[in-house]
C-alpha cells in the first residue's frame, strides 16, 4: 500500500542546533522551529546565538540559547541536560558547529597548534556532542542526528589537510555510529555542503576580484552558490520521518559538484 508525501512536521519535537548563530546553523535552527519544534541555539558567541532566537521569536517560534563549547565535553553536557530540562525531551541534533579551513598550508608546514584545533572542534567536537545526545535518546528509544561534514569529507583538496582530515573522520564517525545504533532507534547520518553563502564565504567574496566571484560561481554544476536555507532542508528532511530509512548517509548538498 503506497502513503502519499508529506511535509516535514516536527511540532512536540526538540531540536539542537550546534553552531546555530549563523550560516547553516542558524538556518537550520529557523527551519526546524518553522516546522513545529522548540529548538536549542547552542555555540560559543551569545550576541549572535541570541540574534537566532530573535529570529525565531519574531516568526513565532520556540528557541533558547544556550552557550556551549563542543570542544569540551562537559560543556556538551551540561548542554544536553539543559535541553532535557528545558523541553523534557531531544528528538533531533544537528551538530553543525566547526572551524573552517585555516590559511592554506602542507603537512610539512601546518602549526600543531592549527591541526590540534580543529580536529579538537570539527571532529572532537562532534564526538562529544553525539555522545551526550545519544545517552538522551537510548533513554528514550528514539531520535535522529544529522552530523555537518562537507564534500571536503568525501574528496580531497590541496592545502588543507587539517580540515579535510577533520570532515573525513566526521563521515567515518557518522557511518560507524550508525552501525552500532540502528536497532536502537537512532538513526545518525550526515550532510554535506559544498560552496554555500556563509558569512566565511560572503566575507571571501567581497574582498575578490569580480573575476573570482564568476569563477566560484561556475565551479559547481548548476552554476551558483548554495543558499544556508538549502543545506537546512536536507538536514530537516534526514532528520524527518520521511527519511526513516536513511542511517548511515553521507549526503552531499553540493548543486552537483561531487557528481562529476
Amino acid at each position: 500500500m503506497s502513503h502519499p508525501v508529506q511535509t516535514a512536521d516536527f511540532a512536540g519535537k526538540v531540536a539542537l542546533v550546534t553552531g546555530g548563530g549563523s550560516g547553516i546553523g542558524r538556518a537550520a535552527a529557523r527551519a526546524f522551529a518553522a516546522a513545529g519544534a522548540r529548538v536549542v541555539v547552542a555555540g560559543r558567541g551569545r550576541a549572535n546565538g541570541e540574534e537566532t532566537v530573535r529570529l525565531v521569536s519574531e516568526a513565532g517560534g520556540v528557541a533558547r540559547f544556550l552557550t556551549t563549547d563542543v570542544a569540551d565535553s562537559g560543556s556538551v553536557r551540561r548542554t544536553v541536560e539543559k535541553t532535557v530540562e528545558l523541553f523534557g525531551r531531544l528528538d533531533c541534533a544537528f551538530n553543525n558547529a566547526g572551524m573552517p579551513s585555516p590559511e592554506p598550508a602542507t603537512v610539512a608546514d601546518l602549526p600543531e597548534e592549527t591541526w590540534n584545533r580543529m580536529i579538537a572542534v570539527n571532529l572532537t567536537g562532534v564526538f562529544h556532542c553525539m555522545k551526550w545526545e545519544i545517552r538522551q535518546m537510548l533513554k528514550q528509544g528514539t531520535g535522529s542526528i544529522v552530523n555537518c561534514a562537507s564534500i571536503g569529507g568525501l574528496k580531497g583538496s590541496a592545502n588543507a589537510p587539517a580540515y579535510i582530515a577533520s570532515k573525513h573522520g566526521v563521515i567515518g564517525l557518522t557511518r560507524s555510529s550508525a552501525l552500532d545504533y540502528a536497532r536502537k532507534g537512532i538513526r545518525i547520518n550526515a550532510v554535506c555542503p559544498g560552496l554555500t553563502a556563509t558569512p566565511m564565504l560572503e566575507h571571501y567574496l567581497e574582498v575578490s576580484p569580480p573575476e573570482r566571484k564568476a569563477q566560484v560561481a561556475a565551479s559547481t554544476p548548476i552554476g551558483r552558490i548554495g543558499r544556508p536555507e538549502e543545506v537546512a532542508a536536507a538536514v530537516l528532511w534526514l532528520c524527518s520521518d520521511q527519511a526513516s530509512l536513511l542511517t548511515g548517509v553521507a549526503l552531499p548538498a553540493d548543486g552537483g559538484s561531487m557528481a562529476g
